[in-house]
């Protein structure tokens, strides 16, 4: 039997929510991706091009700092990644959390949360943070219900 890893970022909390439901579902270990800086309200203003979340998402290269937690990922199978959809694509921190551990060997599937864009690049973008991992595109789970959920968690 594999082993799983649900893993996620969330800025306002809706990600997490699900996050927690799908660990619960596949009985798989939980991992929250934290900034070293929480992001505020002002930081997450989309409007605003001076905001820091739209700073970072203008520059690909940028990795925002997380708080490096100690983990064994040697003894995961498989991943399931979440982040909500920021300008089309994986926040960049998700980069930063590929770039930190081994993902050598691994399958990943994403999954992701979105005011009401899709998934755009975020595989072909994330890829190169996780060159020796397979990472497929899984789902948007943007009303999270237990149903929806327990359904495509079969699905994989």
């Amino acid at each position: 039997m594999s082993k799983k890893l649900v893993a996620f970022f969330s800025a306002s909390g809706t990600t997490k929510k699900v996050a927690q439901m799908i660990a619960e579902e596949v009985k798989a270990d939980l991992f929250e991706i934290e900034p070293k800086v929480p992001y505020t309200k002002l930081d997450l203003d989309w409007m605003n091009k001076k905001s820091r979340s739209s700073v970072e998402m203008s520059d690909k290269k940028y990795r925002p700092a997380i708080m490096k937690k100690e983990m064994d990922m040697s003894s995961y199978d498989e991943i399931l990644l979440g982040f909500p959809i920021w300008w089309y694509v994986a926040p960049t921190i998700i980069n930063t959390f590929l770039e930190a551990y081994d993902f050598s060997g691994k399958k990943i599937v994403l999954f992701a949360t979105s005011g009401g864009s899709g998934f755009g690049n975020t595989v072909k973008e994330l890829q190169s943070s996780a060159p020796d991992a397979v990472i497929t595109e899984g789902r948007l789970l943007n009303c999270g219900t237990k149903q929806e959920i327990s359904e495509w968690v079969k699905s994989l």
